[in-house]
């Protein structure tokens, strides 16, 4: 008997200004925060690529299990596009997001998040979902 997954997926994207110019020039600093954000939202994580640039700058790429979670910075711009897609329910990629960004603590954020795998795309407004820092 073959199981049917669902196509469902919610893909939240945050561009992120004002960014402390030293957490976004860590590649190795931002990819322990990567784990720890789809730790955080209960993803699976099969392997992390980052690369550091110079003269400054990051990327940093999350294979989840359930899709992916990715960040790319531009330090001397304090700015950084973070991206989260996760397949089915279970998963909220607006808790991973959320993670990142009391994080890095941007002056200002630009969030949306699309819905996925259900027919024509749908964008919405993402609602913040604090996870809990302990």
């Amino acid at each position: 008997m073959e199981l049917e997954y669902s196509t469902f997926g919610r893909h939240v994207a945050v561009d992120t200004w004002g960014v402390e110019f030293e957490l976004l020039n860590n590649a190795q600093f931002l990819e322990t925060q990567l784990v720890e954000a789809a730790e955080t939202c209960g993803a699976t994580v099969m392997s992390v690529q980052s690369k550091q640039f110079e003269p400054q700058g990051a990327t940093v790429l999350v294979l989840l299990s359930e899709s992916h979670l990715s960040i790319h910075t531009y330090p001397e711009r304090g700015f950084a596009a973070i991206d989260c897609y996760t397949c089915g329910e279970t998963v909220d990629p607006q808790l991973a997001i959320d993670y990142l960004v009391s994080v890095l603590k941007p002056e200002k954020t630009y969030a949306k998040k699309l819905i996925r795998g259900l027919g024509e795309l749908q964008v919405e407004s993402p609602e913040s979902k604090r996870a809990e820092l302990v």
